[in-house]
């Protein structure tokens, strides 16, 4: 089926269950009163990239937290890895526990390191859904007691997995046992790519995923990001960067929270 149209033209929810990783029709997602997706149509097939841009405040954030759960659908439809998000129930962990989210913040501890970082990611990835604790997180503002607790948890996951994905993307070994707070802010980057990665999810939702990180690092990311296209998952890549992120990959742009016709 050749459906490389940005723009979906029909709403067949058998072919979203089986051919699109995302599918909106009309979506509308409200911020307060404020209708942050105003309309937007978009199909995004397994193994497919799609680099959107667009103004601050075009919807772009938005429409990668609508994909991973984290804002609900006001309006329209759309289907994310075969859910219907008009729904609500049980189904919603499901799917949320098979899609890897990298928003602006890395939502890393501060007083774990890398390796336990990952490995903690690593011990989620099995589970439904993330603890309530996990979720409010406080990311690098984490205390001692959340960072004995959070080791306690990282003693089911695998530290060959954890060490063979940061080194995928370059952290120098001796870092992987540094405490995060202690690494920059393009080191960090690094780490939380890793947590994305190893749970190897099936929708990538990365918002500007080069931020902090120098011309070697873009390029290991797009690498990874590729492997993972490659290998079957499907991926939506937010940026301000007016270059080509990847090559001969779909690039569409959102404006006033509608997406305007996909570039060629």
């Amino acid at each position: 089926m050749s459906a490389r149209s940005l723009v979906s033209e029909g709403f067949d929810s058998l072919k979203l269950a089986m051919d699109y990783a995302v599918s909106l029709r009309s979506a509308v997602v409200l911020l307060g009163r404020f209708p942050a997706l105003s309309g937007a149509d978009i199909s995004v097939e397994r193994g497919e990239i799609v680099v959107v841009r667009g103004a601050n405040g075009a919807g772009k954030t938005t429409l990668l937290r609508l994909c991973a759960g984290l804002v609900a659908l006001y309006a329209g439809e759309g289907e994310v890895l075969g859910y219907d998000l008009r729904e609500a129930g049980s189904a919603a962990k499901d799917w949320r526990s098979r899609v890897g989210f990298l928003g602006h913040e890395t939502r890393l501890y501060g007083d774990l390191t890398a390796k336990e970082n990952v490995e903690f990611a690593l011990a989620l990835s099995g589970r439904a859904a993330l603890s309530a604790r996990a979720q409010r997180g406080g990311g690098l503002r984490g205390g001692g007691q959340r960072g004995r607790e959070l080791r306690h948890s990282t003693a089911t996951g695998s530290p060959s997995v954890a060490a063979s994905a940061l080194e995928r993307l370059e952290l120098p070994e001796r870092l992987h046992h540094e405490r995060v707070s202690r690494l920059s802010a393009g080191q960090q980057r690094r780490v939380a790519l890793a947590c994305v990665s190893v749970r190897h999810p099936e929708l990538w939702l990365l918002d500007e995923p080069h931020a902090s990180l120098d011309a070697d690092g873009r390029e290991c990311v797009d690498d990874v990001i590729a492997e993972a296209a490659a290998a079957g998952a499907a991926v939506i890549v937010v940026t301000h960067e007016q270059g080509k992120v990847f090559d001969n990959l779909r690039t569409a742009t959102l404006a006033g929270g509608r997406f305007m016709e996909a570039l060629p």
